[in-house]
């Protein structure tokens, strides 16, 4: 048993990290300390100036550790790296964390590339964005293309090198042809140049020069070089008609406000690229009831620009917790001073008001389709219920789904949807360890005992220590389990769940002869429903729910049995090496496009196998 008056009073005088356990040790929450005697003692004194969350919180505590570091500065660093890697559940997380897009033109290159990449590296290349609209992004890649076009492929080409015969694209004129020596060095970067000069929002400068082109040409009467200059330019303002200029300055700024109400925020952020908003994005965070905008923003800020989000030079917010400490670890992390600032008034502070106004915007819309959300599940899992004759409503609803090829890399998941809405955090991933080959039944046999083997492991342990049961990952049961195949997997359920002697109501899909749904199995006995109603626009939101996160496990699994296949080829590359290449690189196309100052910063690859990297991918796209 966890002693914590004594650990509370031998608490060090020290800045560091602190960790929360529940009595499944899972990590429920990471903080960070100036003094840790202090910080963490007060979540163990008088409750009445906590919050709803944190006095949950404390209630699930069953131990905690502490890591003391040299500074504050490096305990703010640890506890963005352990927040990242444990995902608290009571750490203010980003729940649509990704990496957003980013333009790329290899500058490095003697014939530079133009291509989208979601790495940031510090390469010799070029990068505009972060761009918010992926679909926009590469709409913009098709558009320069067009009006310069420049090369795709990946050859190493240099102004000395070899000609050889260009591709289909020099002869459609989607390329210039560098290869083949159709373009010489000068030529072909004004042209990149033209695009830099575009994407920094340059775009009059490039519009007036070729107006001047397009009207010489008509002079001369070359009509059709004219028209091909006149769709430039429309080309040209349509890429940048989207993109509103807000601040004169052309430096790089982002914008960050918070608007809260009694129980949730809405963080929305600006992105400002030379004096332009190039794209916007609002996160959602649950249960901030009690927790100050300060606190919200500066773990936004932490948890945002933690990844490998463009750090821009200057951050405007209306208030932030450890602004001077923030602004440290930002320009470590972006290798040059970072400026977070608090405007007062004039324009960077109305733009800052249109920011918060843009998301209480969004935190109403978003409470209203939740509201008209909840009404439409609600009337759905009441018809639901009705249909199966169940004596409550199915509030909780797990559905289960195997997927493989042959047999081979077989898996299984679960996803679970709470009051007719998916909850992702309940999701869970299951390799199949025991059968061998393209065996459904006997692989949901397996998943669904390990799965409630789990449950009643932890509902033990949670009992012992008299915890809730949200400290567990598999203890709370569902009210009804939907199988996504019919009679033999309902079956199948059946016995596992009669073996732990749990009553939990399981139903099937009944397929028609083009395998689409058209009712349900339960207690043998096959229900038709009505496919415009609502009952089954939910049945089939999960079904495909969990087709989705089944085939996406399955297809990461055998990606990765790909790639390391694909490397297995390259001399001087073993095992070791391709885990750390993979996990550098993360794909085996970053990989291809690495240049060797990159493969070499990579643990364990020396001078001879990043050599061999090069030649093996050069060799191979030839």
């Amino acid at each position: 048993m966890f002693d914590f008056e004594y650990h509370l009073k031998v608490l060090p005088d020290k800045p560091g990290v602190y960790l929360m356990k529940n009595s499944l040790g899972e990590i429920i929450y990471v903080g960070k300390a100036k003094v840790l005697k202090n910080r963490v003692k007060q979540y163990f004194q008088n409750s009445r100036n906590h919050s709803e969350k944190v006095k949950a919180m404390v209630k699930n505590i069953a131990e905690f550790e502490y890591i003391v570091t040299d500074s504050e500065m490096e305990a703010l660093i640890l506890e963005c790296n352990l927040i990242k890697k444990y995902t608290p559940r009571y750490n203010i997380l980003l729940k649509d964390d990704k990496h957003y897009p980013f333009i790329k033109i290899t500058t490095n290159e003697d014939f530079p590339r133009i291509f989208v990449t979601r790495i940031l590296a510090k390469d010799g290349g070029k990068y505009f964005g972060p761009y918010t609209d992926s679909s926009a992004v590469y709409e913009t890649i098709e558009f320069l293309k067009k009006i310069f076009p420049i090369r795709t492929c990946r050859k190493l080409i240099k102004e000395s090198s070899e000609k050889i015969r260009p591709c289909l694209n020099y002869h459609i004129g989607l390329c210039k042809a560098p290869c083949g020596g159709h373009i010489t060095k000068n030529e072909y970067n004004k042209m990149v140049g033209n695009i830099i000069e575009l994407l920094s929002g340059k775009d009059k400068v490039i519009i007036n020069s070729l107006t001047s082109d397009m009207e010489e040409a008509s002079e001369n009467l070359e009509f059709e070089k004219a028209a091909a200059l006149r769709d430039k330019i429309m080309a040209v303002r349509k890429i940048t008609e989207k993109q509103k200029i807000i601040t004169g300055n052309f430096e790089d700024e982002d914008f960050i406000n918070v608007y809260s109400d009694e129980k949730d925020s809405c963080i929305q952020v600006f992105f400002l690229r030379n004096g332009k908003i190039t794209g916007r994005e609002h996160f959602i965070i649950e249960n901030t009831e009690g927790t100050n905008n300060e606190e919200i923003i500066a773990d936004f800020i932490k948890g945002f620009y933690g990844g490998t989000a463009y750090i821009p030079k200057t951050m405007y917010v209306p208030e932030v917790e450890d602004q001077i400490l923030l602004e440290q670890w930002l320009a470590i992390k972006r290798g040059s001073k970072v400026n977070v600032k608090i405007p007062q008034k004039g324009s960077k502070k109305d733009t800052l008001n249109l920011v918060q106004k843009n998301a209480k915007m969004t935190l109403e819309n978003f409470k209203l389709k939740f509201i008209q959300d909840r009404k439409l599940y609600d009337e759905s899992l009441k018809d639901l219920s009705s249909i199966l004759r169940l004596e409550d409503i199915a509030h909780r609803i797990e559905a289960y789904d195997i997927s493989n090829i042959q047999g081979v890399d077989s898996v299984g998941t679960m996803v679970v949807f709470e009051e007719g809405r998916p909850k992702n955090s309940d999701y869970r991933r299951f390799k199949i360890n025991t059968v061998k080959g393209a065996n459904d039944y006997e692989s949901m046999r397996e998943i669904l005992t390990r799965r409630f083997q789990h449950g009643l492991d932890e509902i033990e342990k949670i009992q012992k220590t008299k915890l809730e049961l949200s400290a567990g990952k598999f203890c709370v049961f569902p009210d009804l389990i939907l199988m996504d195949g019919g009679k033999g997997q309902v079956n199948i359920a059946l016995e596992v769940l009669k073996k732990f002697d749990i009553n939990i109501p399981v139903c099937g899909m009944v397929k028609d002869d083009k395998h689409n749904t058209r009712g349900i199995i339960y207690n043998n006995e096959e229900i038709l429903i009505d496919s415009h109603s609502n009952v089954m626009k939910l049945v089939t939101r999960i079904q495909d729910e969990v087709h989705r996160f089944a085939i996406t496990y399955h297809r990461s699994l055998r990606n990765k049995r790909i790639l390391h296949s694909i490397l297995e080829d390259i001399p001087n590359v073993g095992e070791k090496r391709r885990k750390e290449l993979l996990k550098s690189f993360g794909s085996i196309e970053n990989i291809k496009v690495a240049k060797y100052e990159e493969l070499i910063k990579v643990p364990s690859i020396d001078r001879k196998a990043a050599e061999s990297i090069i030649e093996y991918f050069r060799g191979n796209d030839k």
